[in-house]
């Protein structure tokens, strides 16, 4: 294509751009928005932000606080009891993915990072027949206030992060990180600690 061409074509289109940023995308937004609260137990706050329709399997036992960001391609699934809730202010980036099979609680004023995993259950193994059937055992995930969790992090079942803390990226949350603390590694360890404010020694 010469530049005249692509010239003219972009000169074209941007009336188009700025329609659909200006009117359709809110349309979207509206649209997510109706989508996601068709599909779960609780009501939606409209201070919400749902930026793509979410993709919700299971119960739909899922509730949401105010003024949440939700970015696009996000999946929550509920099974059995299971419930997820969310505290308000959140942010929940690109690509996470919340499974609960007990429950998933997340605190207000949290950030949780693009293609961050965090599931309260894992298949059982040992059994006959195929794994998808073999049932799954869960223990709940609690996350407190105004936590970081960094990109790609992976939360497993049973772990309490507290308050403020902060999780780097890709990490592994495999056992309880206290209150205020930094946790970064595969798997995650306490690097700095509230308590002191310094860092902790690489061999703890």
């Amino acid at each position: 294509m010469s530049k005249g061409i692509k010239g003219l074509a972009v000169a074209v289109l941007t009336p188009v751009a700025w329609l659909r940023r200006r009117v359709l995308a809110p349309l979207g937004r509206l649209w997510s928005h109706a989508r996601l609260r068709e599909r779960i137990t609780s009501p939606l706050d409209p201070s919400v932000v749902v930026l793509g329709v979410p993709e919700i399997h299971g119960t739909g036992n899922i509730s949401l606080g105010r003024q949440l960001y939700l970015y696009p391609d996000l999946y929550f699934e509920t099974q059995g009891t299971g419930e997820i809730r969310i505290g308000d202010e959140v942010v929940i980036s690109r690509g996470v993915h919340l499974v609960a099979f007990e429950r998933i609680r997340i605190g207000e004023g949290s950030m949780i990072g693009e293609y961050t995993g965090i599931r309260d259950a894992n298949h059982r193994t040992g059994t006959e027949g195929a794994l998808r059937w073999s049932g799954h055992e869960s223990r709940p995930i609690a996350i407190g206030r105004q936590v970081w969790i960094g990109r790609g992090v992976t939360v497993l079942p049973g772990v309490t992060i507290g308050d403020g803390a902060v999780i780097g990226a890709n990490a592994v949350v495999t056992r309880d990180i206290p209150a205020g603390a930094v946790a970064v590694g595969i798997p995650a360890r306490v690097v700095k600690s509230a308590s002191t404010d310094r860092p902790v020694e690489a061999s703890r």
